[in-house]
């Protein structure tokens, strides 16, 4: 006899490049854990190489691969597993699709201003961009949407770090 389980829930961690998804992903997803979640981690970055996707950045083919994302995450939650998962995929349509076929979808947004992000600028992306030597940057030639009704929203404020933004999140979120 199958046993039924309870959806999981997904962990949408959304923002622009150099944003902390990666790192939030991290943080939740171990924090999950240590309180007896089953949880799978996905990074946007290792998906778009799992797929195939490297290179596809227009804004038609990001939106494309943020439902893949999204069908990945509603199978694996379908099956009673959390899901965290660090992605850009700020498109109206994808979140309205997330709400709409996962019970336990939770979106995070961080929002950090342009100007710190380019500062930060780990993956020198937007440096890049600057210099003319890459196109199709999610915010900068890419348009993207900011998401309308986050279930988090963390705006980046002046010394604000990983720890702190963690901390809002468990606690804004409740989770046990």
């Amino acid at each position: 006899m199958k046993a039924d389980l309870a959806p999981g829930s997904v962990y949408w961690i959304t923002g622009l490049s150099g944003a902390g998804k990666t790192t939030l992903c991290r943080g939740l997803s171990s924090y999950l854990r240590a309180r007896g979640h089953h949880v799978v981690m996905l990074d946007g970055d290792h998906l778009r190489e799992v797929l195939g996707a490297i290179h596809a950045h227009t804004r038609e083919e990001r939106i494309d691969l943020a439902f893949r994302y999204a069908r990945l995450c509603a199978l694996i939650a379908a099956q009673g597993v959390d899901v965290t998962i660090a992605t850009i995929s700020l498109f109206h349509e994808v979140h309205d699709w997330n709400r709409a076929h996962m019970p336990g979808y939770v979106e995070i947004y961080l929002e950090v201003p342009l100007a710190e992000l380019k500062r930060r600028d780990p993956k020198r992306i937007y440096e890049r961009a600057t210099l003319g030597e890459l196109a199709n940057v999610a915010g900068v030639d890419v348009e993207v949407d900011e998401p309308q009704a986050p279930d988090v929203h963390v705006k980046w404020e002046p010394g604000l770090t990983a720890e702190d933004t963690l901390t809002k999140v468990i606690r804004h979120l409740e989770i046990d």
